[in-house]
């Protein structure tokens, strides 16, 4: 089997999973019970935001909260500072590449009477750092910026991003969704003046409902649910020590081949990537070059196609890749992304995101393209025969 679909999910690493296990079956209590057993589940729970706050460079552990997810983060960063700060004004920016977990939830806001702010974006997926400094006014309460594309990989210059955003308004709070990027790309939140930021543990081998929101000290960020307030009442509900723990080792894993990973990964997306484009006719990438947008991630039209159709038959053989957003593939939805970018309706629905992990082998790249090399042909034919 080829593996193919990482940005939709990872396989949890053993040592993760066995992590999981074993503080399940151990650390069971309450962390807010005052026992001793709660003591323990406790203080997992503290060394394990120890380490997630000291692999973003965030100031102290108890910036570091523990949510269900991407989703839920990028949820309570969005509602939790619009309901904080709507003394202040009412005016959001982002960009029009969003995951649908920032849009949405803006979307809403804006029926609510927010004025929220869609910056385009170039050929390439880069919002232009002097309009977004342009647009900010003194009323601009949040900016909230996608790190790594879900489905392109463009790579935002985020440090960049935030002095420009700190220049313009220093109260202006900004936001990154790191759900792509986080355990893959180097973060330091206070170098790059980053006061929330987002991230999911099934992108990086951890299992799946389990994230972290990072939010800076003394913000006035408000909880979008309410019970017994744990973790300082921003995120209330019974902390769960099994995930913390489980969230923490599969970052420190992945930080600690980050820079093997990123060359690894990188060799295996330009040999799949070059291969494509030298032995497949009408082939392109969608976004950045290869080489400049993110190794984890390659989104590549083949025209005259539809991606469903080659999906199904690469799935035949045993290779998975995906059409885009997993959000958005089940929904049969088409991508606003490639959309905003410029790529025509007709190749829209013949691109392909193929995306990787530290895992995959130059063996299964070579497997796909032999696959590709035979599928590809033979589809358009069939399909011109319609």
């Amino acid at each position: 089997m080829v593996y193919f679909d990482n940005a939709a999910s990872t396989r949890a690493l053993p040592e993760v999973a066995e992590k999981f296990t074993q503080v399940l079956l151990s650390a069971y209590a309450n962390p807010s019970s005052g026992s001793r057993l709660g003591m323990e589940a406790e203080n997992i729970i503290k060394k394990s935001a120890q380490t997630l706050a000291r692999l973003i460079n965030a100031q102290s552990y108890e910036e570091i909260y523990f949510t269900s997810g991407g989703t839920e983060s990028n949820n309570l960063a969005v509602f939790g500072t619009a309901k904080g700060y709507h003394r202040s004004g009412k005016h959001i920016i982002t960009t029009q590449i969003e995951h649908p977990a920032i849009t949405l939830p803006f979307k809403a806001l804006e029926e609510d009477g927010y004025e929220v702010q869609f910056l385009p974006v170039d050929e390439k997926g880069y919002v232009n750092i002097d309009d977004l400094k342009n647009a900010i006014r003194s009323d601009t309460i949040l900016v909230s910026i996608i790190l790594i594309n879900n489905e392109i990989g463009t790579v935002q210059d985020v440090e960049s991003i935030g002095k420009a955003i700190k220049d313009a308004n220093p109260n202006t709070i900004y936001h990154v969704d790191a759900v792509q990027a986080f355990g893959k790309y180097k973060i330091d939140v206070r170098k790059c003046n980053i006061d929330l930021l987002s991230a999911s543990g099934h992108k990086f081998n951890a299992p799946k409902g389990l994230g972290m929101l990072y939010m800076k000290n003394r913000l006035k960020v408000k909880p979008i649910m309410y019970g017994g307030g744990q973790q300082k009442g921003q995120r209330p509900g019974t902390e769960n020590a099994a995930g913390a723990a489980a969230l923490a080792l599969a970052a420190e894993e992945s930080y600690k081949f980050l820079t093997e990973s990123t060359k690894k990964v990188m060799e295996i997306k330009k040999y799949l990537a070059e291969g494509i484009l030298n032995s497949i006719e009408d082939t392109f990438i969608n976004g950045e070059e290869i080489d400049k947008a993110s190794p984890y991630v390659l989104n590549m039209v083949f025209k005259n196609l539809r991606s469903p159709v080659l999906l199904n038959a690469l799935e035949d053989k045993e290779i998975f890749a995906s059409a885009g957003s997993a959000c958005n593939s089940k929904k049969k939805v088409q991508s606003s992304v490639l959309g905003a970018i410029g790529t025509q309706e007709d190749d829209i629905v013949g691109s392909l995101r193929f995306s990787f992990t530290r895992f995959n082998t130059m063996e299964e790249a070579d497997i796909c393209l032999e696959a590709l090399k035979e599928l590809v042909p033979m589809l358009r034919r069939f399909h011109r025969k319609r």
